[in-house]
């Protein structure tokens, strides 16, 4: 291969590692830019944004934002629609529609439609692409494009603690307890008892808790050891470190 060949080879290959170097760089800083928190609210007037909350960019569908509550210390994914109402630029009226409680995550994707009450208590974590909704298309006239029929809608209702996994659907009228665990992919209505595990569509209760007789069936692998109080990152990454040097040996 000539020489002259090797020098724009590598100097091709060095263009394209600064180029993409500099394309990251760019989106981290558009990703912080864009990023809604309580100081910076972008385009959006939210009811309420909790202190320490943020919403990722890019953000999805949001609209009836009046309506719409977010407590304190949320994370909010990328993508993440929030709507309350049917439609942009209805009045809802005097109160808020859609709540997160403090603490709450929804994943990336994730979607939460309200034009009735959908509250979220404190504390509860979804995987990414789960949806939640207050509302549901209704077939009552066979010679109607379901479409064009107006839905069903009941409100929702999410107990605090609770932890909904990726792609978990939550349909008008589901109220969750306290501590509920939803599986991936499961699609839940009506009422699910505090401390529950429901799977599978429709969900139904695989597991429960109860202060007599523990968890029900027993669960099939031991509870992962809490990690120590007061221990810092720089002790936790030296205690990983030396986790696979003790099992070697």
């Amino acid at each position: 291969m000539p020489k002259n060949e090797n020098v724009f080879s590598s100097w091709r290959a060095w263009r394209r590692r600064v180029t993409s170097r500099m394309v990251h760089r760019g989106w981290r800083a558009v990703q912080s830019a864009g990023a809604v928190t309580a100081e910076r609210p972008g385009p959006y007037r939210f009811a309420r944004i909790g202190t320490g909350t943020r919403l990722a960019f890019p953000q999805g569908t949001i609209f009836g934002e009046a309506w719409i509550e977010l407590g304190e210390h949320c994370v909010v994914g990328e993508q993440v629609t929030l709507t309350a109402g049917m439609m942009p630029g209805l009045d809802l009226g005097p109160g808020p529609i859609l709540r997160l409680g403090n603490g709450v995550v929804l994943g990336r994707g994730s979607h939460v439609i309200a034009s009735r009450s959908v509250v979220f208590g404190d504390d509860v974590f979804c995987g990414p692409y789960i949806y939640v909704t207050s509302d549901n298309h209704s077939y009552d006239d066979p010679h109607q494009p379901i479409g064009r029929q107006w839905p069903r809608s009941a409100p929702v209702e999410v107990g605090s603690g609770s932890w909904l996994g990726a792609g978990a659907v939550i349909l008008p009228g589901a109220r969750l307890g306290r501590n509920v665990v939803v599986a991936a992919g499961a699609v839940v209505r009506g009422e699910v008892p505090d401390h529950a595990v429901v799977a599978g569509a429709p969900a139904r209760v695989i597991r429960r808790w109860a202060p007599e007789d523990g968890w029900q069936p027993p669960l099939r692998t031991p509870a992962p050891e809490p990690i120590p109080a007061g221990m810092t990152a720089e002790q936790l990454l030296a205690l990983a470190e030396a986790e696979p040097e003790a099992g070697a040996s």
